[in-house]
């Protein structure tokens, strides 16, 4: 029985952690996302990882951290950078529960859109590793688009 009741235990504690760790990153990814619309170049940077990755939408978009702070940096300083609208969230951990990786949906000037990432938690803190946007096509209209790459 004691057993039974240990193992109980520990399964909620195991719960409640992960529980705890998806507010606290979800509140990071919202905070990101809003920096970027609020246009704090600051804030947005600073919760990424040294060795951050970007994947954008277009074709030879790989930044790393530093290639995307100087990318960006001319949309932060007009005022405001890009507007994401994140729902549907979905969070998976590593058995460790030191690394967490999410698929978010998008609205964007682009119209639907997903982003998915990686979040690394060192000394307690979450930070984003890498993050790839994708814009959604439909498989009925993947033939159409095909065509408009071409040209």
């Amino acid at each position: 029985m004691r057993v039974l009741i240990f193992f109980f235990l520990a399964l909620n504690a195991h719960y409640f952690s992960e529980q705890e760790d998806v507010k606290k990153l979800d509140e990071l990814i919202q905070n990101w996302h809003k920096a970027a619309s609020d246009a704090k170049f600051d804030s947005y940077f600073n919760c990424l990882t040294d060795d951050f990755i970007f994947l954008g939408t277009a074709p030879g978009e790989r930044w790393t951290k530093k290639e995307f702070q100087e990318f960006s940096k001319p949309f932060f300083d007009r005022g405001k950078a890009w507007d994401f609208k994140a729902s549907n969230r979905i969070w998976n951990f590593s058995k460790d529960g030191k690394t967490a990786w999410f698929d978010e949906d998008l609205a964007t000037w682009m119209q639907g859109c997903r982003g998915s990432g990686v979040c690394i938690k060192t000394k307690g803190l979450w930070t984003i590793s890498y993050y790839n946007l994708t814009v959604l096509i439909e498989n009925e209209k993947i033939k159409k688009f095909i065509e408009l790459r071409k040209n």
